[in-house]
Parts: structure tokens; C-alpha cells; sequence
């Protein structure tokens, strides 16, 4: 008997390839994903009791193909074409083929479905939404939860995202290298959004985490050298090393410079440092391996006091010529803080685009570079509203409880 969580396991590894055996044999996007969810709530269901077949794989593509075919003829208008196409479906049709010279490796439709989830014509909220159905197997329930919305908007979300994507052929498109980007920054708000929940109770969602890191794993073993997926999986390991050190017992955030570094993950840390170690020695550093060198530093400090800022600012006056978006040049000031004091961070915020106003980070920061420079009064003004904006309740405690303290010295 295998336990709930390595059935669950076993279950993300074969969704994309599952689905993507669907969809190049029959088409159908949008039924396709979803009697693999159907096939996939069943073995979820039988599993852990009746043990997982030998080929979980194919059990999985003949399950799925039968609540598929069951569906389509189920539609009048279409059963004079399915029966017309199940005629001529090849007696081999519910196995696996193995690869062969037109074919790529099955696991390469976990890409190829990566890139389809990615299409351009959908907007950022409905590639994430997608991804971690199709690709990462989770339920429409699972990815409500997550975001803190409703099933029944997560579905609505879900499925205007298959109905844009309805009609696309399946295979890796032409210029993928163009996509690749996108999919890597999908694939880096999941893994923020789990690192950082933007809302509700917890500072953290590790299944989201989690989910990110195993895909970042699984495009990384697709295309291994490519320096920037292999950035973006090192900055996911260096940066979710901490995650045991940011809450205390009550679910309270603990700043960076006061976490027990006892905690940090050694084995991701060495993981992720090997990683960006040869992706910045291949000389085309890009956004992401940066962001995972930065990340490298404070992991390899053994203190607050030991942190290399000047080489972190240098990483970042990098970043930011190549990324000069107001949240790089935000974390760049902190840098600059910490290289040359607080009144020049100071400055250099004052200089920052106003679009980061709508935010809690800007407030966040200026409270903490005006307490260092000795404006309690400034910096208590700011923390209250950094705490007003942001709709994480760890957050606004953490950032309430640092005014509050302010207030009780003034």
C-alpha cells in the first residue's frame, strides 16, 4: 500500500504526460484536461488502497481515454467524427509509444504543455491558473484554495483560459525560444506567490512553492543547459532554503537578519549555489541567474554582519541595467542602504517611478531606513501605512508591531 502523499506524487509526475498523450491523439484541449482530472480523482481515490498498477501511466491514459470518448459521443453534433476517428485509431492506442525519430521523449509534452498554458493570448492570472492544472496536476478546488478565491471563480478562470487556447495545435510552437521566457516568469509568480502569500492568514503557501520548484525541476531536465532556467530553479532552491527560519510558533514573520540560520535547508543551498556557479561560468547572465547569485550571498553568509553587500549591490547595478523595473531598483536601494547608509538609500527611493506607491514595499522599506536613521516619528508614520496597504495578516502584524514599538520609545 502506498502512503496519500506518494500516490499524490506519482500523480503530478504523470499529469502532463497523460494529458499530452490525450491531446496529440484526440485534440480536444479543454475535454482532454479534463477527463485527465476525472482519471487522476480516480487513481487519487483507489490508489492508497488498491496499490498503483505497473504501468500507472498507462493505467491513467486508458482511464482518461475512456471518460474522453465517453464525453465526446455523448455530444450529437460530434459523434458521426469520433466514431469516424475511433475506426481509425490504431489497436496500440492506449499505450505509450516509445520514442522514436519523429517523436520526442513523452516527458517533453510536460514542456510542449508548459508553452501551450503560456499561450501569449492569455493574461498573466489565467497562465498560472492553467499551468497548475494541466501541468501540475493540481484540482481546480486546490488552486482556489491557494489563491484564496472562490471554486466557482477559480473554474470560470479555468475555463475561459481553455477556451482561449481551444483550437491550438499541440506541439512545441514555432520560435519556442521566444515563449520560453514567459513560461519561466509563470512558472516564478507561482513560486512567489507561494513564497510570499499577497494575502490571508499565512506568510507562506509551500504546496505553491513546492509545485514551482518541481517544475522548474522538471524544464530544467528538458533543457539543461539553458543558463536561465537553470537560474530560476537555483534562485527557487537559495530563496526556499529559508522558508523553516521567516515564521516563529504563531505564524509570525521574522525578517531576514533575525532568522535562526540553523534552519536554512544546507542541502538546497548547495544545491542551488552548484547551480548558479555554472550558469554564471557559461558568461550569459541574465535576470534570473542574477537574482539566484544575489540570493547566494545572504545563504552563504553565516551572519547578518558577514553578508557581502557591496558584491550584492554590484549584482544588482547588473540587474537593473538589464532589468530596470521598479521592484529590482526597490531592492537595489535597500543595497544601497546597506553599502553606504540609510540617507542614501533614502535618496534613492525618492527616485523610484510612483507606480510602487500602490504597494506595502515601498512604505516598508523607507520605515525601516528612516528608524535606522534615527526618524522614529517618520519612520512610525510609515510603517502604519506600509501595514494598511498589504493584505498578508502576518505582514500587517509584523509591520503594526514595528510602529508600535516606535511609539512606545518616543
Amino acid at each position: 500500500m502506498r502512503r496519500t502523499s506518494e500516490v499524490e506524487d506519482l500523480l503530478r509526475l504523470h499529469a502532463p504526460q497523460v494529458l499530452g498523450a490525450l491531446v496529440r491523439r484526440y485534440g480536444h484541449f479543454d475535454a482532454a484536461e479534463d477527463a485527465v482530472q476525472e482519471a487522476l480523482l480516480a487513481a487519487a481515490g483507489q490508489w492508497p488502497e488498491s496499490g498503483v498498477p505497473d504501468n500507472a501511466r498507462g493505467w491513467l491514459i486508458r482511464v482518461a481515454s475512456r471518460r474522453l470518448t465517453d464525453a465526446l459521443r455523448s455530444d450529437q453534433a460530434r459523434r458521426l467524427r469520433e466514431e469516424k476517428a475511433a475506426a481509425l485509431t490504431p489497436r496500440d492506442a492506449f499505450t505509450v509509444p516509445p520514442p522514436g525519430p519523429d517523436r520526442a521523449p513523452s516527458e517533453d509534452d510536460t514542456l510542449t504543455l508548459l508553452f501551450l498554458c503560456c499561450h501569449p493570448d492569455l493574461p498573466p492570472p489565467a497562465q498560472i491558473a492553467l499551468t497548475l492544472r494541466a501541468v501540475g496536476g493540481l484540482t481546480t478546488a486546490e488552486i482556489a484554495r491557494a489563491h484564496l478565491v472562490p471554486e466557482a471563480t477559480m473554474a470560470q478562470r479555468i475555463s475561459r483560459a481553455k477556451q482561449r487556447v481551444k483550437g491550438t495545435c499541440f506541439g512545441r510552437p514555432d520560435h519556442w525560444e521566444e515563449r520560453l521566457p514567459t513560461v519561466l516568469h509563470t512558472l516564478y509568480l507561482i513560486f512567489n506567490e507561494g513564497y510570499t502569500a499577497t494575502s490571508g492568514a499565512s506568510l507562506q503557501r509551500a504546496e505553491l512553492a513546492g509545485e514551482a520548484i518541481r517544475l522548474a525541476r522538471t524544464v530544467h531536465r528538458l533543457l539543461p543547459g539553458d543558463c536561465e532556467v537553470t537560474g530560476l530553479l537555483a534562485l527557487m532552491l537559495l530563496t526556499d532554503a529559508r522558508r523553516a527560519a521567516r515564521t516563529g510558533a504563531g505564524g509570525e514573520l521574522i525578517p531576514l537578519d533575525e532568522q535562526d540560520r540553523g534552519l536554512w535547508d544546507k542541502a538546497a543551498i548547495e544545491e542551488g549555489v552548484a547551480l548558479v556557479t555554472w550558469a554564471l561560468s557559461q558568461r550569459r547572465p541574465g535576470p534570473y541567474q542574477l537574482r539566484a547569485a544575489i540570493a547566494a550571498v545572504h545563504d552563504e553568509a553565516d551572519a547578518p554582519d558577514s553578508t557581502d553587500w557591496p558584491e550584492i549591490l554590484g549584482l544588482y547595478d547588473v540587474l537593473v541595467h538589464l532589468v530596470p523595473s521598479p521592484v529590482e531598483r526597490l531592492n537595489r536601494a535597500v543595497a544601497i542602504a546597506m553599502v553606504h547608509g540609510p540617507k542614501a538609500g533614502l535618496a534613492e527611493l525618492n527616485s523610484l517611478p510612483s507606480e510602487l506607491t500602490t504597494g506595502h514595499r515601498l512604505d516598508s522599506v523607507r520605515a525601516h531606513l528612516l528608524e535606522r536613521a534615527g526618524d522614529p516619528e517618520a519612520a512610525r508614520a510609515a510603517y502604519e501605512s506600509a501595514a494598511a496597504k498589504t493584505l498578508s495578516l502576518p505582514e500587517q502584524r509584523y509591520l503594526r508591531a514595528r510602529a508600535a514599538r516606535l511609539g512606545d520609545t518616543t
